[in-house]
């Protein structure tokens, strides 16, 4: 499973808890597919695989946020990735901008260490790429 480890200063030494899906935000009229298409070209910097996509549904993270999730049997060497940044103030109440990378890095994890690690509620998305893999 390809997972990006969530960049700036409040993950940086976290882990467990600490690793995506590539993902962002989109407007209610922008079909999904075409907005995570476009999140994981600004995310990783890459051109999104071609490839038959699976599905892998909805889910609701903790912070209200729901992510959908798609599957493509791809051959992506995480060393190529170029992330995209966001800016934010840091330290807080500094008044120093900084700029960070969305994801600090990117890692082709087997199941159980993405199980481990990935935010809570997206751990479905291992579960309903493994039932389709069976």
């Amino acid at each position: 499973m390809l997972l990006g480890h969530m960049g700036g200063p409040y993950f940086a030494r976290k882990d467990a808890g600490a690793w995506t899906v590539p993902k962002g935000e989109y407007e209610p009229d922008e079909p999904s597919w075409e907005a995570a298409r476009r999140e994981f070209q600004e995310e990783l910097g890459l051109a999104p695989p071609d490839g038959e996509a699976v599905p892998l549904g909805e889910v609701r993270q903790t912070n209200g946020k729901i992510v959908t999730a798609w599957a493509i049997e791809a051959d992506l060497d995480p060393a190529t990735v170029v992330p995209g940044t966001f800016r934010m103030e840091w330290p807080p109440r500094s008044g120093q901008v900084q700029e960070f990378p969305e994801l600090d890095r990117v890692e082709w994890l087997p199941v159980e260490r993405a199980r481990a690690v990935i935010v809570k509620a997206q751990a479905e998305f291992l579960d309903r790429l493994l039932e389709h893999s069976v």
